[in-house]
Parts: structure tokens; C-alpha cells; sequence
């Protein structure tokens, strides 16, 4: 979120929860990247907070319901406020349950495997309307092509992400293997260690797509112990996930920490996944 929002966007998420009967004298600002996350206190609840123009809220706070009806492991709305999308000033403010890290130790990859595994079990017994992967690897592949967002990319790099962006994309999408609603994005930053066992956030990347494509998002031993993985299809996965991800580094409006020191290393990661896998 650009700074100059920031005051603005905490302002209205505070003034949100006041206004539904929650006691809140202070922010917190856990994260800030294309949406603000907060920890409101003394009430201790968690809030989203986004530009009207820039969310899908409202998909978001659907779909965590139904996943927590059904048991899957996800962060829960919060219970105290009625579960729906809040505008004010400009902005979107959506309410959750503030969990207490548990940190002792670092999440095994059995567990990390176990809690996705249930995750997708969930989403596959819901018909929900949402993007295919393929959708999201063409945007990455229009922000390559557009030298005014990325114009810091050479040439050699751009036409590498261009051609794995296209030819990977194509190759997975055309496999005609079983595909699923995702979470899109479960990587380690999107998981909570809680009390309760890893639940997963942010579930406004969902797409339509094979499980590998989720997997690939995770650390690689998460890979091993999830059941029934293609493995061939989840090694392109990856190198597929690095190229878009590594696209979002080059956006010249990009505000993630040291992103362009870290699209520089990936991009070296991608030619040497290419070569290793004679794809190249």
C-alpha cells in the first residue's frame, strides 16, 4: 500500500471495529503490501484493510466461511462482528481472528504436507467460480511483455520469463490431468503456526488448477509427503511459480522487501532448473 494511504487505511479500520462494538485504542501493522494487515488491540482481532478498488474481499470472506463450516485448517472471521465486507473512506475492511504464534520449533514438512492435503480436500467439495492458474501465468507473461512496467529487465531476462512463462504455461495447462480450486499461494508466509495447528491465510489467490501447481509454492520437502504427487508435473510447476513470481520483482510499482535483489538471484535459479531438468 502506498504510504500516504497507510494513516488513512489504519484510521478506517479502527474506526470500523469501534463502530461494531469492539474496544480498539490501537493498530498494530503486521504487514503492508497490496493490502494493510493489523492487529487491533485491546480487542485483539485481526483486519484487512485494502482500496476499493484494488480486493476481492468479498470472494474471500465467503469462501473462509465455508472453509471453516467444513473443518479445512484456515484462519476464521472473526466471531464477535457479523461476517461481511466494511467500506469506509475508500477503503475495505475485512475482520479475522487474531492468532497467537506458536514458535518453538519449525513446521515439519509431514505436518506442512498433512494440513494442505486437508486443505484441498475441503476446496474440492466446493463449486465456487475462480480464475484457472493459466489466467494468472498470462498476466504474469503481459507484465514481461510490457517494457514501460518492467523497464529494468533486460533483454536476455525478458525473453527468458517470456518463453518459460509461455511454453511451461501451455505445457501444464494442456495436460488434461485433474484439476481443483487452490489456494494459489500457500507458501510459508501465507501458513500460521497456531495453537490449533498450521491454518492457512489469505485466500484471495484461489484458481482452478492441478495440486501441483499448490505444492509448488511450499518448500520442496512438503512435496514428499503429500500424497499421490506427479512428480514431473510438480518439478515444472515450480520452475513455472518461479517465473511468476519473479515477474512481480521487475513490476517497477513492486514494494516487496528487497525485490529486486531477489528477482535478480531467482532468475539465475530459473536457468539453472531449466538446464537441470532439459528444459532449456
Amino acid at each position: 500500500m502506498q504510504a500516504s494511504e497507510v494513516p488513512r487505511a489504519v484510521a478506517a479500520a479502527m474506526s470500523t471495529a469501534s463502530s461494531l462494538g469492539l474496544t480498539v485504542d490501537d493498530a498494530i501493522v503486521l504487514q503492508d503490501s497490496n493490502k494493510l494487515t493489523l492487529r487491533l488491540l485491546p480487542c485483539d482481532s485481526l483486519a484487512r484493510v485494502a482500496p476499493v478498488a484494488d480486493q476481492v474481499a468479498q470472494f474471500e470472506v465467503e469462501l473462509a466461511q465455508r472453509l471453516t463450516e467444513s473443518g479445512c485448517p484456515v484462519a476464521a472471521l472473526e466471531p464477535r462482528v457479523e461476517p461481511r465486507v466494511h467500506e469506509r473512506d475508500g477503503f475495505v475492511v475485512t475482520l479475522w481472528t487474531y492468532y497467537e504464534s506458536v514458535t518453538p520449533q519449525e513446521v515439519s514438512p509431514a505436518d506442512y504436507a498433512h494440513a494442505l492435503a486437508r486443505l484441498h480436500a475441503g476446496m474440492r467439495k466446493l463449486d465456487v467460480p475462480t480464475p484457472r492458474f493459466t489466467d494468472r501465468v498470462e498476466q504474469a507473461r503481459q507484465l514481461v511483455a510490457n517494457r514501460d512496467r518492467t523497464p529494468a529487465l533486460a533483454d536476455t531476462d525478458r525473453e527468458l520469463l517470456l518463453d518459460t512463462l509461455g511454453s511451461l504455461g501451455r505445457a501444464i495447462g494442456e495436460r488434461g490431468g485433474a484439476e481443483q480450486l487452490l489456494h494459489g499461494e500457500p507458501h510459508p508466509g501465507n501458513v500460521l503456526t497456531t495453537e490449533n495447528g498450521l491454518l492457512f491465510i489469505d485466500l484471495e489467490t484461489c484458481c482452478r488448477g492441478p495440486v501441483e501447481f499448490d505444492l509448488a509454492h511450499a518448500p520442496e520437502e512438503v512435496g514428499e509427503h503429500y500424497p499421490d504427487v506427479d512428480q514431473d508435473l510438480l518439478r515444472e510447476c515450480r520452475i513455472l511459480v518461479l517465473a511468476v513470481i519473479t515477474t512481480w520483482r521487475w513490476d517497477r510499482g513492486d514494494q516487496f522487501p528487497d525485490g529486486r535483489r531477489l528477482g535478480t538471484e531467482w532468475l539465475s535459479r530459473i536457468r539453472a532448473a531449466l538446464d537441470r531438468n532439459g528444459l532449456e
